[in-house]
């Protein structure tokens, strides 16, 4: 039987609503943006959507309600009311959220909390599990789900998964006050592709990751137990269509017409939010009381009109909230209004999507000023709305949209003061600038609309995979090494490059202590007694180094990465024409570095100069190797010099040093039929593409490279080296 491959989408909550009445469980399509965006993914072919339903089901009626989600392309993850508070309300709402919102004096770091949002991320692991196939893609999302990329990927080493977080993601700093956020990055890095909306966000994360893991930066993309991952921003948009043809409806019509009969000459202000201490109501109360207080004028000609959708109000924090919020309102309204005027219209209720379109296409003014916000769709609902291309939106720059919307008037939300000259210049503003301003958001929020927001991330996921492939060299298992050593036996001429750190010895903080052991001296002993074999250390050592190590064996040298060289029966020798006059200059500003970062030095080689940091605090060292670069890009680029970021090290050279130049010397006028190179270090890779297509080229430590196999350590070197020598 022929299975197609398929696209399961993964969240916390199902796109439906199910509803018990008489006993019969009744589903309704869910209205959010993220499920009319997907919509487009799991209603079609195989497809699949799994979630929470949303209510607790009796274990007897989980197979009906299965059934009735099964027509919808949607799969349950059935949880029992303990599980959702602790693992939802709890761990997700009552830690995740606040901390991830920079509110962390609200965070309750319960123990509970963790245990359960562990084995809930398992029950979701298990239901995947049973639905997942070769060759399928995994989109999971958001902050509830953020151990379940690792949980698979542990049981399917080769799954492609995304992973899109819809809240912002916090600063390190922030980020590590959580007690388990090892174990929150370790399940995100499960992932082939993380996505968030915006740059900012992606920078927090990949800085929280390279911190919190073992894994390595370069760029945008994470190396992670031999993968790459690449961290990436997608913002996130609206179905722009819906909201622009809602103005033609009829039943909008109707709303629009009520609306304009009722508040004749006043300019209105319109805010919309869910109930949450994140979106910033009670200081946007607080500059329209300003602003009525500083400028009585406007008494009687302002209405701010303001939605608040209930939200958790029984969790005594929003309660809180909402009592503060009725207080604030009463007190604006008994203290401004007059017999004809109220100044806030205040509304604790949700309301249909063409009541919201109708507001939206009537109100002067949008105020949208949440203190933290990942996206906040409610700005680019209220553009795709303002079909005449009039309005001022005022966006706070916390929200992620302000980084696209930026015709917006841009508000920091906790200047109230700001917030009220903003209201005031929106009320001013010429029609002209506001068509001005208005079209360009239009246009944007048109482009960047929630069915290019899942094309973009779909096609990076592809994209990822594919580079992931294209670098990933194989594992010589025995097979190979057997293949390997049948060729060494019947060659009649051998090469063998071997690189020393990391590859014939482990690596050591301390570069002084990876000294020769006894068991290496006997394999090189070995294989330079065959005269049919060349054996060549090919090192970016310091030549005397080398020359104490090896100098009695009967082998070749090359140090310093090919800066200098020593066939086996003649003296040490530079390369020609290369210069040391750059050193000074570098190692002046190097040294600067080194006295501000306690744990790195510098190296000083005869062409070239290596800063070390591997004993520098983790995420220091590698600011510092940064600010390095930086500073020396220019003077690098005009002296003709070569700067190589390596492992914990950056080393400054000749551009004409080069490991893969200096074994196609040692070629020159050879044709041996049977080649052998062995290395670690991204200055090795320059020695596998440098050789022929036939030879055999082995990156040791990491599956991510040009050779064509790859050895996991020095042992699995040294073993191989031992069975050529036994055969």
């Amino acid at each position: 039987m022929i299975t197609t491959s398929k696209t399961i989408i993964i969240s916390n909550r199902l796109p439906v609503k199910i509803t018990e009445e008489n006993g019969e469980y009744k589903l309704s399509p869910s209205e959010g943006g993220l499920a009319t965006g997907l919509g487009s993914v799991y209603k079609q072919g195989h497809n699949i959507w799994i979630g929470w339903p949303g209510i607790e089901v009796p274990e007897e009626r989980q197979a009906e309600v299965s059934q009735k989600l099964a027509e919808f392309n949607l799969i349950p993850v059935f949880l029992t009311a303990e599980e959702i508070n602790l693992y939802y309300e709890g761990f997700s709402n009552e830690i995740l959220w606040p901390v991830f919102h920079y509110l962390v004096t609200y965070a309750k770091f319960e123990e509970s909390y963790w245990a359960s949002y562990q084995v809930v991320n398992k029950k979701f692991r298990d239901v995947v599990l049973q639905h997942l196939g070769q060759g399928d893609t995994v989109w999971i999302h958001d902050y509830q789900l953020l151990l379940l990329p690792c949980l698979i990927r542990a049981e399917q080493a080769q799954v492609t998964i995304g992973f899109f977080q819809h809240i912002p993601f916090p600063s390190f700093e922030i980020f590590r006050l959580i007690p388990w956020r090892e174990q929150l990055i370790a399940g995100m890095l499960g992932a082939d592709l993380l996505g968030f909306h915006t740059f900012d966000d992606a920078r927090h994360f990949l800085s929280a990751a390279s911190r919190l893991s073992s894994s390595n930066l370069s760029d945008n993309v994470l190396i992670y137990k031999n993968r790459q991952i690449v961290v990436e921003a997608f913002p996130m948009g609206i179905d722009y269509a819906t909201f622009e043809n809602l103005t033609r409806n009829e039943k909008v019509e109707k709303y629009v017409n009520s609306f304009k009969t009722s508040l004749r000459d006043l300019k209105t202000i319109l805010t919309i939010d869910r109930l949450d201490y994140s979106k910033g109501i009670l200081q946007r109360l607080q500059a329209f009381e300003l602003l009525l207080e500083l400028h009585p004028e406007y008494i009687g000609k302002l209405a701010l009109y303001m939605i608040v959708v209930p939200s958790r109000d029984t969790v005594p924090k929003y309660k809180e909230l909402k009592d503060q919020i009725d207080q604030l309102v009463g007190n604006i309204n008994a203290r401004f209004r007059t017999i004809n005027w109220v100044p806030v219209h205040y509304f604790y209720r949700s309301f249909s999507i063409e009541f919201l379109s109708a507001i939206y296409s009537t109100a002067d003014i949008c105020l949208v000023t949440p203190m933290r916000d990942g996206m906040n769709l409610v700005s680019k609902e209220y553009v795709a709305s303002r079909t005449k291309e009039d309005g001022v939106l005022i966006l706070s720059e916390m929200a992620g949209a302000s980084k696209e919307l930026n015709d917006a008037i841009i508000v920091n939300p906790n200047n109230i003061g700001d917030v009220m000259e903003a209201i005031i210049k929106a009320i001013h503003m010429p029609i002209a600038e506001q068509n001005t301003r208005m079209k360009s958001m239009r246009a944007m929020v048109s482009k960047f609309n929630i069915y290019r927001w899942v094309k973009n991330f779909m096609d990076k996921l592809l994209e990822v995979k594919t580079m992931q492939q294209s670098l990933l060299t194989k594992h010589a298992v025995a097979a190979v090494r057997a293949q390997i050593a049948n060729d060494y036996i019947i060659a009649r001429e051998r090469y063998i490059f071997l690189d020393y750190d990391g590859t014939l010895v482990g690596f050591d903080a301390d570069i002084d202590k990876a000294a020769p052991d006894e068991e290496l001296y006997a394999i090189l002993k070995q294989l330079t007694k065959d005269p049919r074999n060349r054996v060549i250390i090919i090192s970016g050592r310091r030549y005397q180094t080398l020359q104490d190590w090896f100098g009695h064996l009967e082998l070749d040298m090359i140090a310093e990465h090919g800066a200098w060289q020593k066939y086996k029966d003649t003296e040490w020798k530079p390369l020609p024409l290369l210069t040391d006059k750059w050193k000074q200059e570098v190692k002046t500003v190097l040294d600067t570095y080194t006295d501000r970062t306690p744990g790195s030095f510098v190296e000083e080689k005869s062409y070239s100069l290596v800063w070390h940091y591997r004993k520098v605090e983790e995420g220091l060292g590698e600011l510092r190797a940064n600010e390095i670069i930086n500073h020396l890009r220019v003077f690098i680029a005009d002296k003709g010099l070569q700067m190589m970021p390596g492992n914990k090290v950056i080393e400054f050279k000749n551009i004409e040093v080069n490991k893969g130049k200096a074994a196609q010397n040692w070629l020159y006028e050879n044709n041996p039929d049977f080649i052998l190179a062995l290395g670690d270090d991204h200055t090795d890779e320059d020695i596998f593409k440098a050789l022929s297509p036939e030879a055999y080229t082995i990156k040791v430590g990491s599956n991510i490279s040009a050779a064509r196999y790859y050895l996991k350590d020095f042992r699995e070197v040294r073993e191989l080296l031992k069975e050529l020598i036994g055969k």
